[in-house]
C-alpha cells in the first residue's frame, strides 16, 4: 500500500492529516528566535496579530529528522511512501525531503515529489492522491496522476505588502519599489520553472485584476472543468470578489475552493495577500 506524506503548505495540519490516513509535517514560522509549528503551535489569526504588533517573522523547512522517522514508520510497516512537497526554488521543503529520504533506512521505498506549486492546489492534489492511496491504486498510478495533473496549474499572487515578498527573496527589489511606488494593484505569477515569482503586470483595480489573469487562464486552455483556487490571508472580501468575477466569466456551476492561507505562506505574502490559481485532476 501506498501512503501520502505532505507538508503543511498543502493546508494539512498533522491531525487533519492524521484523520485522512496520512502524514503532515509542519513548516516553521519564527518570531523573536523563537519557533512556531504551522497550526499546531500558532495561527494564521496569531499571526497576523504579531505582524501588526511589529513582529517580523520568518519561516523553515520541516525537520529532516521528523521527515526521516516518518519514512522509516511507514516502510517498516512494508508500504510506500509519496512524500508531495510544494514548489521546489520557492521552499527547500523539496530539498529537505530528498535528504530526509537518503537518510532513511529503504529510501528504494520512499518517492519525492515536487509538486512545483503550493497552496490551495497543493491540497487537491494531496488529498486526491491520498483517495487513490486508499482505493488500493499503485505508486505508478498516483504518480502519472500528480505529473499529469501539475501541468495544469498555473498561479497567481496579489500582494497587499511587497516588503513580504523582498525580504523572502520571492522576487527582487525593483518590482518591490515599482509596487509600492505607483501605488496600484501588482499581480506576481509563478514562473513555468515554478522556481520563483516575477512580476506579471500592474493593475489599476482589482476587479481588472482578476480579468487580466483570467484571461491568462482561457489562453492556457482553462475552462469551466478546472478548479479555480483562492488562498488568502484573512482577506475574505477580496477572495469573494474574485470569485465572483470567476463565475461571471466561466460559469455559476464551475468549482471554487477558497481556504485561508497557511501562517508559513502568510509570512512570505504578507497580510491580505490573495492567491489565484488553477488546476485539473487528470488520471489518465
Amino acid at each position: 500500500m501506498v501512503k501520502i506524506v505532505t507538508d503543511s503548505a498543502s493546508h494539512y495540519s498533522r491531525q487533519q492529516a492524521a484523520d485522512s490516513g496520512m502524514y503532515a509535517v509542519p513548516l516553521m514560522v519564527t518570531i523573536d528566535h523563537q519557533s512556531y509549528r504551522d497550526y499546531e503551535e500558532i495561527t494564521d489569526v496569531q499571526l497576523l496579530k504579531k505582524i501588526n504588533e511589529g513582529k517580523v517573522p520568518s519561516t523553515s523547512q520541516p525537520s529532516i529528522g521528523e521527515k526521516v522517522d516518518i519514512y522509516n514508520e511507514i516502510t517498516e510497516q512494508g508500504d510506500e511512501v509519496i512524500d508531495i512537497t510544494m514548489a521546489d526554488g520557492l521552499s527547500g521543503t523539496y530539498q529537505s525531503a530528498l535528504i530526509a529520504r537518503e537518510s532513511c533506512d529503504h529510501p528504494e521505498m520512499v518517492t519525492v515529489f515536487n509538486s512545483k506549486t503550493l497552496c490551495v492546489p497543493e491540497h487537491i492534489l494531496v488529498a486526491h492522491a491520498n483517495q487513490m492511496a486508499q482505493a488500493g491504486r499503485s505508486k505508478e498510478e498516483i504518480m502519472t496522476m500528480l505529473e499529469k495533473s501539475i501541468a495544469t496549474d498555473d498561479s497567481f499572487m496579489i500582494p497587499i505588502d511587497f516588503q513580504f515578498l523582498l525580504r523572502g527573496g520571492r522576487t527582487n527589489n525593483a518590482s518591490a519599489f515599482l509596487g509600492g511606488l505607483l501605488k496600484l494593484i501588482p499581480i506576481i505569477r509563478r514562473t513555468d520553472d515554478a522556481k520563483r515569482l516575477e512580476k506579471y503586470a500592474i493593475a489599476r483595480t482589482y476587479k481588472r485584476a482578476f480579468g487580466m489573469m483570467m484571461d491568462h487562464f482561457e489562453k492556457r486552455g482553462v475552462d469551466s472543468t478546472y478548479t479555480f483556487c483562492l488562498a488568502h490571508a484573512q482577506n475574505e472580501e477580496l477572495a469573494a470578489k474574485a470569485a465572483q468575477s470567476i463565475r461571471r466569466r466561466f460559469g455559476t456551476s464551475v468549482k471554487i475552493v477558497v481556504m485561508p492561507l497557511c501562517p508559513s505562506f502568510i509570512v512570505q505574502g504578507g497580510p491580505g495577500c490573495l492567491a489565484f490559481q488553477t488546476i485539473k485532476i487528470i488520471e489518465k
